[in-house]
């Protein structure tokens, strides 16, 4: 023997106690919060400013950041952007069970097209001792939860969705009124080249960032991301990450 053991799993290496430890545990997550709530001043700030403008330069009293954040104009740009991201999301946890692509670490192997059996998804009898609780049962409860993450995402869209139409209609409305014209509905707002001209800008943009993302991890790599198959890997290692 040489004397060596092997490393413990990652989940079971020690880490740093207290608030430190949280925060070394979670640190992607909070990262990225940070980031959103970041962004989402910075939105309201600059939308405020800019709503306010449009406001002086058709003779009505600016609103202000609190009124503004309030209104249908900042909502709509809220769920028009988290509508589309969620559904970027839904498509591809829900294309890749299907779905592959040679070289890519976003892609399962070759080999690894479907749903995958009992045994290979560890659920039921095979379930570990660390295993959901939902994954040990058989019926509707193991089903829910092994489409769990889709249907997570794909609600999030749709709620979303709803929350856009809704709040664009209305801004739509006050942007009619403001010019003295007709105020719209909800259905006739959701049948007009302006509410799908926002939605499909966004769609395009999210799809494009997929696609490129899957394809550009085949050919170049980031060291040490898991988003990234080995520096050394081959070009056509597929299901591999870093």
């Amino acid at each position: 023997m040489s004397g060596t053991t092997d490393a413990a799993p990652p989940d079971l290496r020690p880490s740093p106690a207290g608030v430190r430890g949280v925060l070394w545990r979670n640190g992607l997550t909070l990262v990225f919060l940070l980031f959103l709530l970041l962004s989402l001043v910075g939105q309201a700030v600059a939308g405020a400013r800019l709503f306010d403008e449009e406001q002086r330069a058709a003779g009505l009293d600016p609103v202000g950041l609190l009124a503004y954040v309030g209104s249908s104009s900042f909502a709509v740009d809220l769920a028009e952007n988290w509508q589309s991201e969620y559904l970027q999301f839904f498509l591809f946890v829900v294309a890749t069970v299907w779905l592959v692509q040679v070289g890519s670490p976003e892609s399962k192997p070759l080999d690894g097209v479907g749903r995958e059996s009992d045994e290979e998804q560890r659920v039921g009898e095979h379930a570990g001792p660390g295993a959901p609780s939902w994954a040990r049962r058989r019926g509707w409860r193991l089903a829910v939860y092994s489409r769990s993450l889709s249907l997570v995402m794909g609600g999030i869209f749709l709620l979303a969705w709803v929350a856009q139409s809704v709040a664009g209609a209305a801004a739509y409305s006050e942007e009619q009124m403001r010019d003295l014209q007709d105020p719209v509905t909800w259905w006739q707002y959701v049948r007009m080249p302006e509410f799908w001209s926002r939605t499909l800008q966004n769609w395009q943009s999210e799809f494009l960032a997929v696609a490129s993302m899957v394809l550009f991890a085949v050919y170049l790599r980031e060291r040490g991301s898991s988003q990234s198959k080995p520096v050394g890997a081959s070009h056509t290692t597929t299901g591999v990450d870093g």
